[in-house]
Order: C-alpha cells, then sequence, then structure tokens
C-alpha cells in the first residue's frame, strides 16, 4: 500500500468510527459550516479554557472526506492551544490528511478545519 492508500483507510475508519461525534455539555462556542456545493454539514462545540481546546466534538452529513477529516481533526486539536489551532493553515491540514485531492474535496476536507477556526474566534470575540 501507498501512503496515500493508508491514509484514505484511515479517513475511512474515522469516517465509519467517528471519535468525538456528539454533543458537549455546556460548549464555551459552536459553528455549523456548510458547504452548498456538495451539502456536506459539520457542526462542531467546543469547550475552551484557559488558551486551550479541552474538548470539542462534532455532529454532520456528508461525504466519508468531510465527516472522517472532521473526526481527524478533534483528535488532533484536543488538548492544543488555541493559539496553535488558529495557526494551522489549510495547506497544514491538508499535509496532514495526506490525500491528493481536487478542489472540491479540498473544500470538503476544510470543512470542518473552517467550522474550528470560526468556533475559536468567536470565543476570542466575546
Amino acid at each position: 500500500m501507498t501512503d496515500e492508500e493508508i491514509n484514505a483507510e484511515i479517513i475511512l475508519d474515522h469516517y465509519r468510527n467517528p471519535h468525538n461525534y456528539g454533543r458537549i455539555e455546556n460548549p464555551t462556542s459552536e459553528v455549523t459550516e456548510y458547504n452548498p456545493v456538495c451539502g456536506d454539514t459539520v457542526h462542531m462545540e467546543v469547550v475552551e479554557r484557559n488558551g486551550i481546546v479541552e474538548k470539542v466534538s462534532f455532529l454532520g452529513r456528508g461525504c466519508s472526506i468531510s465527516q472522517g477529516s472532521a473526526s481527524m481533526l478533534t483528535d488532533l486539536v484536543t488538548g492544543k492551544p488555541v493559539e496553535d489551532v488558529m495557526k494551522m493553515s489549510s495547506d497544514d491540514y491538508l499535509k496532514i490528511l495526506g490525500l491528493d485531492l481536487g478542489p472540491a474535496r479540498e473544500k470538503c476536507a476544510l470543512l470542518s478545519l473552517n467550522a474550528i477556526h470560526k468556533a475559536l474566534k468567536e470565543e476570542g470575540d466575546q
């Protein structure tokens, strides 16, 4: 198997067995992102305390890439400083995913990153 095939299997596993799927009691921020091109939706809930992403969960509907990458992102950002999460670029996250995606599929993969950035920005604006 190539690295890309392995990474695709990891995303599929997260899609079939999502981590941190569901609701959080008393989130400090939450946001829903929608991709009108394909209809994918990701709703992220975050608990941020003292500049750290303490908990994050998601709910959503859509393709394996959007939902699998949302699951992966929740694992990646939990316990991280908000500052580090906010610095994570689209290119950074696409490299972590390790898939060669076309523009439409990149939007699917980045839906959760956009959501977490918006949720944390809203938290910081309050």
